[in-house]
């Protein structure tokens, strides 16, 4: 071994035995803590200079409650298999140091991501068919294949739903841009008009989501399958901004490993959405002409939606 690479190849060992002695002593050192690694990942990094980093979050409930969620600047909620829910969760301002838990991605996830310019995809795995496009995608595929030391598996849930991410071992830092005005979505004061409304609930076959607006928060608070949704560390999930857009559910090519057909969600076209801010319900349009281009949402009269300032949930309807 050459001396520089010597040198490498020691740092590479004290760093990997600093990150395992603060992961023991925090209790997994994650954001909302909850997540432990049992076995130290190899030494294997990825760079990637990607300015947004889109994580594909589990949602059924042995994974519950996730970790790092709340950080993200969008959340997106979509329907998969058996009538379940999965999110997909995107990071630009800011990128909390553990988020998870990670699963595997669906076709969806490769249109709804072309609005965003070459984004980082976390992802388990996918269904060997969906694997060579997720490979040609204009996207940083990121499972851990790819980059094993990006990935811990927790000793606090069983698997599969114990797969976590620490970002920044990728590394991929926070920008301080928010994801949302990368892709044209505009924060600002409420428009005119909007029908006050405390709660909202979006049902799938086997899923259920309600947003409760707290006066006292000044957010829409998280319900999931009728319970409140929470972080690792105990907070309430809750969105500045909710926004319940109608979209078109179908059957794709893909099945999962029991046969379950996975949906599609078409995110490219137009349709109605409902957008929820501030203790009010608004009446909005979605359009988007192709996979190259952006979603933009508008108002009945045509103006340029307004979003309140924070977290985004965009949850997909299907119509």
């Amino acid at each position: 071994m050459h001396a520089a690479g010597a040198k490498r190849s020691a740092a590479t060992s004290l760093a990997t035995l600093a990150l395992l002695i603060v992961t023991a002593c925090s209790g997994g050192g994650g954001s909302g803590g909850g997540a432990q690694e049992t076995t130290p990942p190899p030494d294997n990094r990825v760079s990637s200079s990607a300015h947004v980093l889109a994580v594909k979050i589990d949602n059924v409930a042995p994974a519950r409650p996730p970790t790092g969620l709340d950080k993200a600047d969008i959340v997106y909620v979509e329907q998969v298999e058996a009538g379940l829910s999965r999110i997909l969760a995107i990071y630009s301002s800011a990128v909390p140091p553990v988020v998870g838990p990670v699963r595997s991605a669906r076709e969806t996830d490769l249109e709804l991501l072309r609005q965003f310019d070459r984004p980082t995809l976390a992802y388990s795995g996918a269904q060997s068919r969906l694997t060579p496009r997720i490979e040609a995608a204009p996207l940083n595929p990121l499972p851990p294949s790819k980059d094993p030391d990006a990935y811990f598996r927790s000793n606090d849930r069983p698997a599969p739903h114990n797969l976590y991410l620490r970002p920044g071992n990728i590394p991929h830092p926070g920008s301080g841009s928010n994801a949302a005005e990368d892709i044209g979505l505009r924060f600002g004061p409420a428009p005119a008009g909007g029908k006050p409304v405390s709660e909202q609930t979006v049902r799938y076959p086997a899923a259920r989501f309600a947003f409760t607006w707290s006066t006292d928060q000044k957010r829409w608070l998280v319900e999931m399958d009728g319970a409140p949704a929470r972080t690792a560390d105990g907070g309430r999930l809750a969105a500045a901004t909710v926004v319940l857009q109608e979209v078109t559910v179908r059957p794709s090519l893909f099945r999962d490993r029991s046969g379950n057909t996975s949906p599609f969600t078409e995110t490219v076209g137009s349709g109605s959405a409902t957008v929820l801010r501030e203790g009010k319900a608004y009446d909005a349009e979605w359009a988007r002409d192709t996979a190259e281009s952006r979603t933009a949402f508008t108002t009945p009269d045509g103006r340029r939606m307004t979003f309140a300032a924070g977290q985004m949930w965009i949850v997909y309807v299907a119509r």
